[in-house]
């Protein structure tokens, strides 16, 4: 889908859940600051993006004061749902007091079969790369990404194109790589009544 020339891809809220409860599994306590855990999230899909052509989460990002963001993600978390969800069900609201929330894992066998092994080992290995820095020492990281935009107060969408022609692609390649995108959009938004049982 486009909305004003921007690529919109359906948001998988399943794979954005394991995508979370994969990263918050590697932490001994499963408890983790949700801002941390927003931005691990943006750079597992950022990596994703550039190095196969498509992101995890398939989630739309913004450029805030703090860095990129999963936009759809940090809705979840900071405004929650109307109706119980995938997201609901494996990651819990935020616990804590003033800067210090974090949310935590609320199942421990989380199904994971939305995530193929190149994804599982794309996660440990953002994960491993930034377990050690904490969510201040993360934001300051992703503000120093080449595609981030200072929106002074505001938030900036950050379109995909954008992060295919930072990764080192030519234009030619991220034509194409939009145009497949566009594609996986169409044929997901096409079967989705179907997989509902909508049109039983």
């Amino acid at each position: 889908h486009r909305y004003n020339g921007l690529v919109i891809l359906p948001f998988n809220e399943i794979k954005a859940a394991q995508c979370a409860a994969a990263l918050l599994r590697l932490v001994p306590s499963g408890r983790m600051s949700y801002v941390k855990l927003v931005r691990l999230m943006y750079l597992v899909d950022r990596r994703a993006l550039i190095d196969w052509g498509h992101p995890v989460t398939t989630d739309q990002y913004v450029c805030t004061n703090n860095g990129p963001i999963l936009s759809r993600v940090n809705a979840l978390i900071t405004e929650g749902s109307l109706a119980p969800s995938d997201w609901s069900r494996y990651v819990s609201t935020p616990q804590g007091r003033g800067d210090d929330l974090e949310v935590e894992l609320l199942l421990h066998d989380v199904p994971s079969g939305e995530l193929s092994k190149a994804e599982h080992c794309l996660i440990e290995k953002v994960f491993a790369e930034h377990s050690d820095e904490n969510k201040w020492q993360l934001i300051e990281f992703t503000k120093a990404l080449p595609e981030w935009v200072d929106p002074k107060g505001s938030a900036i969408v950050l379109e995909y194109r954008d992060i295919l022609r930072i990764g080192g692609k030519t234009e030619a390649e991220v034509a194409a790589i939009i145009e497949e995108l566009e594609a996986h959009a169409f044929a997901v938004s096409f079967l989705e009544p179907f997989s509902s049982g909508a049109m039983l």
